[in-house]
């Protein structure tokens, strides 16, 4: 895999509001110009729901910390989406054997982040699991007890601190990786070189960077809605839309 060297430390791009829009755009024309990488991504998160969800049964109380920490993990499970996108903007469209080639290649850095997510995600399957079921005031087995005692349950604030602690733990992480992973796939820099820029990215652009969080968490949620058959395509389109956001937000060459 060809690597180039960027200086990840130098000032992040400032970027407008519409650029999350943007980023949709050019992700979808990637999933469009070369869909297999994208579907076969798309169709194994989706089959993998389905295995956590036949596996869980009645335990809805568990799948609920899983899905929302799915969030979490995404983005390094779709690292070989990034090399499609780097490849198609110079002209040459890449397939699966790019792809595998670039998991096969052992990339210690890509590891090491792989393990942290992997971690920031199983604490928050735990902390939501045990959230649940200690506060909620009835047994939560499917989503409808879900809706019924968590999100809409008129005595406790359940949902709203299930909300808030969701989100204290993914906004460091969203602000440690929405930069970091495609500049691990792109340059040879240092994991903490990558996850400083992706700092200094979102410090420069907290609104534009805090809309396209919500967009993600939207149409990851609209997938997951939608039996999880919406994430064969919204998985691979915000994969390629997450290249384009890392290479406007360092003005990658």
């Amino acid at each position: 895999m060809n690597l180039h060297i960027s200086t990840p430390l130098n000032a992040p791009a400032t970027v407008d509001l519409g650029a999350p829009l943007r980023w949709l755009r050019l992700g979808w024309a990637d999933f469009r110009r070369n869909p297999v990488p994208g579907l076969v991504h798309g169709v194994l998160l989706a089959l993998f729901g389905w295995v956590l969800l036949l596996a869980a049964g009645n335990h809805f109380w568990l799948l609920a910390g899983a899905f929302s920490g799915f969030l979490i993990v995404a983005p390094i499970l779709t690292t070989g989406l990034y090399q499609v996108s780097k490849s198609c903007n110079t002209g040459h469209c890449v397939g699966m054997g790019e792809v595998l080639a670039l998991w096969k290649s052992g990339d210690g850095r890509l590891v090491r982040f792989g393990l942290l997510l992997s971690l920031a995600g199983t604490g928050w399957v735990v902390t939501s699991a045990g959230l649940i079921t200690v506060l909620s005031t009835a047994p939560v087995h499917n989503p409808t007890d879900f809706l019924h005692h968590v999100v809409l349950s008129p005595s406790s604030w359940l949902f709203e601190l299930w909300v808030l602690l969701g989100g204290l733990l993914a906004a460091p992480v969203f602000a440690s990786s929405v930069v970091a992973i495609p500049m691990l796939v792109d340059t040879k820099v240092t994991v903490l070189q990558a996850v400083h820029a992706s700092w200094r990215a979102v410090a420069t652009n907290p609104i534009p960077l805090g809309i396209w969080a919500l967009v993600i968490m939207l149409l990851a949620g609209l997938g997951m809605a939608t039996a999880l058959l919406g994430l064969v395509v919204t998985i691979p389109v915000l994969a390629h839309a997450s290249w384009h956001a890392y290479r406007e937000l360092t003005d990658a060459p």
